[in-house]
């Protein structure tokens, strides 16, 4: 396991002073992006073979949105490879060891160069160390259903300031983009989050909005109604902290 600890800053606070949706996410990518860089597959590692980790899915468990000041501690750790696979946990614990955010997630390896996605090798695996046991909570399925009936949102230019080290919209704009058309006192217990094919620079996003049961999908389109990526977001029970 890696872990790093940290406290809420102001300028990863949302507007009733908790951690936003946003820096949960930033939070746990960067955990996973420390530890590939303590243990010499970072960043460098893998431009070197011409590799990149690309984000499959998202599942993310909110217990507790972390406040302003609070001390927090991040942790990650690969529980499993399989193929093309890598399968991830994380969680962000308080200072008395209560989980506040639990996630699941699942990577693919790609190679750039070719442009298709390639086996983990054994030195990778080998990398991170022996797996540790799946954390616990309620997996939900990769692949989110998208209903019928939607509304589209108001379309969205990819701008530089979306994008990642792979030029590409980073993993939490997705979210920040589908966070837009929510009603204002909706509050996220649980996200999922399936990506399809990365926007770049200058693409045009349309959200296509649908209320479900639980809260909302969202899925965020290009020009032909293709998704880029489909959020799924359960609404926090009334009473919740």
């Amino acid at each position: 396991m890696y872990q790093f600890k940290s406290r809420v800053r102001y300028s990863e606070t949302d507007m009733k002073g908790r951690l936003s949706v946003t820096g949960i996410i930033n939070y746990l990518q960067d955990c996973s992006t420390f530890q590939s860089e303590d243990v010499g597959l970072g960043l460098r590692y893998l431009e070197e073979r011409h590799q990149a980790w690309w984000l499959s899915t998202w599942q993310i468990v909110i217990d507790r949105y972390p406040m302003l000041g609070e001390e927090i501690m991040i942790g990650t750790w690969p529980y499993d490879f399989k193929g093309i696979y890598g399968y991830r946990n994380f969680f962000i614990r308080d200072m008395a060891g209560q989980y506040l955010v639990r996630a699941n997630s699942v990577w693919f390896l790609f190679d750039t160069q070719a442009g298709r996605p390639i086996r983990v090798t054994e030195e990778q695996i080998r990398g991170y160390g022996n797996p540790e046991p799946r954390i616990e909570m309620d997996y939900a399925p990769r692949h989110i259903i998208l209903p019928q009936g939607y509304e589209t949102g108001e379309m969205v230019v990819v701008a530089k300031h979306h994008l990642d080290t792979n030029h590409h919209v980073n993993n939490a704009q997705y979210v920040e983009i589908a966070r837009e058309w929510l009603p204002d006192d909706f509050r996220i217990a649980e996200l999922r989050v399936e990506y399809k094919k990365a926007a770049v620079l200058g693409d045009q996003i349309l959200p296509r909005v649908s209320r479900i049961q639980e809260g909302y999908v969202v899925a965020l389109c290009d020009s032909a109604g293709n998704p880029h990526a489909v959020i799924w977001l359960r609404e926090e029970k009334q009473g919740g902290i």
